[in-house]
């Protein structure tokens, strides 16, 4: 990319800073769960319209594809944002906050959203200058709800008639990296999210005589610590899990066994030999438990999320496509991937690709302290909205012109 390429689409990013926030704006107040998002869609709709884009909307979730072509053969780029937000109650007092009770964008998909509409418009203004094809892919459901894997399966990837070449996705963070600064890393980046929920199925009485029942706590509780032991015991330090028990109910009062016990549990993993063997071992391990109490548990792992993995390659690409347009001083390579889960897995396990990380922590906040993602408080400044939209359009631009 020529110099004057990399000044002019900071610069037109930067010009189209408050018509993006706007949108972000727009979508923060009226935030949706799930697969269905209308309000979401007609608002990407609405900003997309009048450009030369070849626009679909999903079947079974209400997604937007738009194709925008170039004057020139050439290769096929995939740009992602994901559009949903979060079952949370929104404390941050922004006079643009959540308008619906009990629903957050506290994850920052709004900024993504909006980034990429600003970044369609850029693109679509230089379309004489491309060799090749960009899909922009606006995603729902996200969190938790597999929106990537049903937007592939009604055909996002072959929307421009040939498979995408190359994916990106960009994600802010509102702690941890400060605003503007990026980060990416090749491999694994972020992990397979998958779940554990376990019944213990006892037989209840009088807590004064134990040894005529069949009581599940002592059990359940085992099992807890053991899958603890076992993380740390049977598997590799350098290709890590994570095994955490976040709700265990057992029980109403305090001189009542119950007849059962359940806790579920979130389990991470960074590769998929690790995530096999922890599925095959935490489910045998917390029957056995079970077996030895003389009780019988019912178990049930569930994958999730898959491993996102960059390719090292475009990760590399991504890296360097920062440095060229920022300064290398805005470009960190991460050393260890996060425990977080991400979809747009589903993507780079059939695309290489790369997923970046986008500071958009308050100047005036402390990162290593701000509230993080997901929470009540968190806030996203709009000042990386820029930053965001010029990389999505300069990572296409890069590659096209690349060939």
């Amino acid at each position: 990319m020529r110099e004057d390429d990399r000044v002019t689409i900071r610069d037109e990013a930067a010009a189209l800073t408050d018509e993006i926030a706007e949108l972000r704006h727009d979508i923060h107040r009226e935030p949706e769960i799930g697969l269905q998002l209308p309000r979401t869609q007609r608002k990407v709709l609405a900003a997309l319209a009048g450009l030369p884009l070849e626009i679909t909307t999903g079947r079974e979730l209400t997604s937007v594809t738009a194709v925008l072509r170039g004057t020139r053969p050439g290769p096929v780029v995939l740009l992602r944002a994901d559009m949903d937000a979060l079952p949370v109650t929104e404390a941050t007092g922004l006079p643009y906050a959540s308008r619906v009770d009990g629903t957050m964008h506290a994850c920052g998909h709004d900024l993504h959203t909006a980034m990429l509409a600003g970044a369609a418009r850029l693109l679509s203004a230089r379309r004489a200058e491309l060799a090749g094809s960009v899909i922009f892919m606006f995603q729902p459901g996200e969190e938790g709800c597999h929106g990537a894997r049903y937007m592939i399966d009604e055909g996002v990837l072959e929307a421009a008639g040939e498979r995408p070449a190359h994916a990106y996705g960009i994600h802010v963070l509102s702690q941890e990296l400060r605003i503007g600064a990026f980060s990416t890393r090749p491999g694994p980046f972020l992990a397979a999210t998958d779940s554990l929920d376990v019944t213990v199925l006892g037989r209840g009485g009088h807590a004064s005589v134990p040894f005529v029942n069949a009581d599940p706590v002592p059990a359940a509780c085992e099992m807890v610590t053991a899958l603890q032991t076992m993380v740390t015991r049977r598997f590799d330090v350098f290709d890590p899990v994570v095994i955490t028990v976040g709700s265990l109910h057992a029980g109403t009062a305090r001189n009542v066994i119950p007849d059962t016990a359940t806790f579920y549990a979130t389990v991470r993993s960074f590769s998929e030999q690790a995530r096999k063997r922890l599925e095959l071992e935490s489910v045998r391990l917390v029957r056995d438990v079970a077996h030895a109490h003389g009780l019988e548990a019912d178990v049930q792992y569930t994958r999730g999320y898959p491993v996102t993995v960059n390719d090292s390659a475009e990760a590399a690409f991504a890296a360097e496509a920062v440095s060229e347009l920022f300064g290398a001083d805005r470009a960190r390579l991460r050393a260890h991937p996060l425990t977080g889960g991400e979809d747009f897995s589903y993507v780079l396990e059939q695309v290489p690709g790369a997923f970046i990380m986008l500071g958009a922590c308050p100047p005036e906040a402390d990162p290593e302290t701000a509230p993080s993602n997901h929470s009540a408080v968190a806030v996203f400044d709009d000042r990386a909205l820029a930053d965001g939209t010029a990389l999505y359009a300069g990572l296409a631009l890069r590659r096209l012109a690349a060939g």
